[in-house]
């Protein structure tokens, strides 16, 4: 980790550049660094009246109102998938799984679908609401006798994702010319964000990863099953308590930028193959790496069709299958462990 940690870093920071600096309207350097000054002088002078923003730059709209704020968005919620993806991988033991195992985004989608068709001004919230909701059905379906049984909730979470896949679709097809803005955000989408949206998804972000790299060893132990019982976990409070926190970042991440997918599966397994197993390392290099994965994904999705904008689930998912496809042959063959 400590060779990694570096390049992961740097890797975070130049994409972060490059999602402020790219664009259809070419900024150059400069006008990014003064546009970023400003904007940070300018939010501390409400703080601190002393502080002068000096004069406006030119590009002051595109780089700080636009731009950045999107760029931020996006690497937490990158983050944020990736790190349930870690979590979601080490609690039902398969390396194929991700954070939308468990109808998670099926319950946001339909949400969102209800929103923009009678709320279209709370599309967020309602998502957020119905996706949390989502998990709790889940939960309490694949429930036995106080324990959640691995095998019962993944089948729970399968079954409960293909009923709210069907609700959601009813009631798009029930929206007539709307419907393509509904489809776009469930492909996907950060157009439109702005500052209002990065607190709550950076406190989500931080500390579903704080609790997820603490418990590192309770992990670990988690792809043992039922066998790390005797080696003195509690087993079903842990499954609890991953589900809790794979369910926040989640349903956060999908309610701020709508179902993107392949970012919680693919992350895992690159830094899995770089760094190993423990999750120790595993699960704050996945967090990194996923951030800039989505950074990246997105500046595409602005930038290779310019001027038509795409759903960034359309470039995840262009990435991340035929990776899918690779993992899914090696864990044919019993090449591959989580």
């Amino acid at each position: 980790m400590k060779r990694w940690l570096p390049l992961l870093i740097l890797l975070s920071i130049l994409s972060v550049f490059a999602g402020v600096y790219v664009g259809s309207v070419h900024v150059g350097v400069s006008d990014v660094t003064k546009s970023v000054v400003y904007g940070v002088k300018s939010w501390l002078s409400e703080v601190l009246p002393g502080i002068k923003p000096g004069e406006k730059p030119r590009y002051f709209i595109i780089v700080w109102e636009l731009r950045l704020p999107r760029v931020i968005l996006a690497y937490l919620v990158g983050m944020a998938l990736a790190s349930a993806g870690v979590a979601s991988q080490a609690l039902f033991r398969n390396p194929l799984a991700d954070p939308y195992i468990i109808g998670i985004s099926a319950g946001a989608g339909v949400g969102a679908a209800f929103a923009f068709s009678y709320l279209p001004s709370h599309v967020g919230l309602i998502s957020l609401i119905t996706a949390l909701a989502s998990v709790l059905v889940v939960y309490s379906v694949a429930r036995v006798d106080g324990k959640v049984p691995v095998d019962t909730l993944l089948l729970a979470g399968i079954a409960y994702g293909f009923l709210a896949s069907a609700l959601t679709s009813y009631l798009v097809i029930t929206q007539g010319e709307k419907a393509h803005i509904t489809w776009m955000w469930l492909m996907g989408t950060l157009n439109g964000k702005g500052w209002d949206a990065v607190p709550e998804m950076l406190t989500v972000t931080l500390l579903g990863l704080c609790f997820l790299t603490l418990k590192w060893r309770e992990l670990n132990l988690l792809l043992l099953g039922e066998e790390s019982i005797a080696l003195g976990l509690d087993v079903h409070l842990y499954r609890k308590l991953v589900i809790g926190a794979i369910g926040l970042l989640t349903a956060f991440a999908v309610s701020t930028a709508g179902i993107i997918g392949f970012v919680g599966l693919v992350s895992p397994h690159i830094m899995r193959i770089l760094l190993g197993p423990n999750h120790r390392e595993l699960t704050p290099a996945t967090a990194l790496f996923g951030g800039s994965l989505l950074v990246l994904a997105d500046l595409l999705a602005r930038t290779i069709a310019s001027p038509t904008e795409l759903p960034v689930g359309i470039i995840t998912a262009m990435m991340g299958a035929p990776l899918f496809i690779y993992l899914l042959q090696k864990h044919k063959r019993g090449e591959l462990v989580a």
